[in-house]
């Protein structure tokens, strides 16, 4: 199937994509806020840890990364599906950023800190963001451990809390 829009038109329209300050990163920053955490987005940590997480806690050594479904290839959500054209090019983009994330957090759990990632699905509801917002200080603090993409080391994962908490 051909693409609807012109070349110039698809670039400008791709080119409105935000990788930062997202709503759904906005909103974890604000719920932080409201729990009292103190936190960094633009600081040094936040640039030099694998993966440059959304959000750096350094009191408790955790950082979050607040993930898009469909760009970081969220399975069983709604929000994810390969596009019918281009699937190869699709297919290599969403599973190269699926073993990208995959690496980065057995990179910051190598270097000591406690990773957890936040997808955006998550946030669509009050439902979901109150869920959330409860949460949230287990998820740092105690941070919940499931196997995801081939990792060799656990990482948390907070739209998937069925799995026994286990501190890390």
């Amino acid at each position: 199937m051909a693409d609807i829009f012109t070349p110039e038109k698809r670039s400008e329209v791709m080119s409105k994509i935000r990788g930062r300050n997202t709503k759904p990163e906005l909103a974890v920053r604000s719920m932080l806020h409201h729990l009292g955490y103190r936190f960094t987005v633009n600081g040094p940590k936040n640039r030099k840890l694998p993966g440059r997480p959304d959000i750096v806690l350094p009191k408790y050594k955790a950082v979050i990364f607040v993930h898009g479904c469909f760009w970081h290839g969220h399975e069983g959500c709604r929000d994810f599906h390969i596009p019918k054209s281009r699937t190869e090019f699709w297919e290599n983009k969403i599973y190269g950023n699926r073993a990208r994330d995959a690496r980065n957090l057995v990179a910051v759990k190598t270097l000591g800190w406690k990773a957890v990632v936040i997808w955006a699905c998550e946030m669509k509801n009050l439902g979901g963001k109150a869920a959330l917002l409860a949460r949230l200080p287990a998820l740092i603090e105690l941070v919940p451990v499931t196997y995801r993409f081939g990792a060799e080391e656990p990482v948390p994962m907070a739209a998937e809390d069925t799995k026994p908490y286990r501190i890390s």
